[in-house]
C-alpha cells in the first residue's frame, strides 16, 4: 500500500520545523515567552455552553482551496458569532497555507481563545505556539506513543495552554496522556492512501458542494469511548445539518472548517446556519 497522507504531511511537517529552528533557535522563542500575551482560558470557553470552534485556513488536502472571501472574512465573523465559542488556526505551511505569524496577527485581532491547530511531533513546536499567542493546542494520537505524547501534554500546560487531545479509534485513546482535559473524536481517515484525497479533490472540482470523502461522521457515534469527565469535542465532516446529532449524542463542542470556509453564500450564511441549527435545541452563552 502506499504513503498514507498524514505519512507525507508528517515529512512536510519535519522540514518545516527545521527551517524554522534555523531562522528561529530555541532559545530565541523561549526569550519571546515573556512577551506572550496572557493566557485565554479555552477550556474554559469550551465549558460554557456547546458552540463551534471555527477554523482557519487557506486550504486543505481533501478538499483543496477554500473560499478567498471567507477565509479573509473569517475572524470578525467568528468574533461575532455567539455560537463560535473559539477559534482553530491551522499553522501548517505546506498543506494548509498558513503560518504560526498568521496565528499571531489574527489572534491579535479578537478576543476569543485561539487553538494552535497543527502536526505536533517536537516540543518546539509547542514552546512556538505560546510564544505567538496560542491559548491551546492540538495533539494528534496517530503516530505518537504514549510517552511522546504525555511529554508534550505537560509542557503545554506548564506554559499555560490548555490542550486538546484527539483520536479516531478505541486503540489511539488507550494513549491520551494523564491529566487530559479536552479530548478530541476525529472523523477523518488520516491513515487512508493519499489517492483517497486526491479523490475527494476532483470530486468536490466535478460536482461542487463541500462533501468530504476522506471523513464518516459515523464515528462520532463512539462518544461513549472517550474518557470520562473530559471535556469532548467532534471534530471534521461536521455540518450545519449535522450539528443537532452532534449536541444530542452530547459533545461539548465541535471543530468545524471547511463545511464553513467553503459555503457558497458566504461565512456569514454559513454561521447563520449553524446559529440556527444549535439555536433550535437551546441557548446558546455568549461570551
Amino acid at each position: 500500500m502506499g504513503a498514507t497522507i498524514l505519512d507525507r504531511i508528517l515529512t512536510r511537517v519535519r522540514a518545516e520545523i527545521e527551517e524554522d529552528r534555523a531562522k528561529r533557535p530555541i532559545e530565541e522563542v523561549k526569550a519571546m515567552l515573556c512577551d506572550a500575551p496572557e493566557v485565554r482560558g479555552f477550556a474554559e470557553q469550551i465549558a460554557g455552553g456547546f458552540g463551534i470552534i471555527a477554523e482557519i485556513k487557506v486550504k486543505s488536502p481533501s478538499q483543496g482551496l477554500m473560499r478567498k472571501e471567507n477565509v479573509g472574512e473569517a475572524p470578525a465573523a467568528y468574533e461575532n458569532s455567539p455560537v463560535v465559542r473559539a477559534v482553530s488556526i491551522l499553522t501548517n505551511r505546506s498543506d494548509f497555507g498558513m503560518s504560526i505569524e498568521l496565528l499571531r496577527d489574527i489572534r491579535a485581532s479578537i478576543s476569543k481563545p485561539v487553538l494552535r491547530k497543527e502536526f505536533i511531533i517536537d516540543p518546539y513546536q509547542v514552546y512556538e505556539a505560546r510564544a505567538f499567542g496560542a491559548d491551546a493546542v492540538l495533539l494528534m494520537t496517530q503516530r505518537s506513543t504514549t510517552g511522546e505524547l504525555q511529554h508534550l501534554h505537560d509542557l503545554a500546560r506548564e506554559l499555560g495552554m490548555d490542550v486538546l487531545v484527539e483520536a479516531h479509534t478505541q486503540e489511539e485513546m488507550e494513549r491520551f496522556p494523564r491529566g487530559v482535559r479536552l479530548v478530541g473524536l476525529n472523523s477523518r481517515d488520516m491513515l487512508a492512501p493519499a489517492g483517497r484525497y486526491v479523490l475527494s479533490r476532483v470530486v468536490k472540482a466535478l460536482v461542487g458542494g463541500r462533501a468530504d470523502l476522506s471523513t464518516a461522521i459515523r464515528h462520532f457515534d463512539r462518544i461513549d469511548q472517550l474518557p470520562n469527565g473530559a471535556l469532548r469535542v467532534a471534530e471534521s465532516g461536521i455540518s450545519s445539518a449535522s450539528i443537532r446529532r452532534i449536541m444530542e449524542l452530547g459533545y461539548d463542542a465541535a471543530l468545524v472548517g471547511s463545511d464553513l470556509l467553503l459555503h457558497r453564500d458566504g461565512l456569514s450564511a454559513a454561521l447563520a446556519e449553524y446559529e440556527k441549527a444549535i439555536g433550535s435545541t437551546g441557548s446558546v452563552p455568549l461570551l
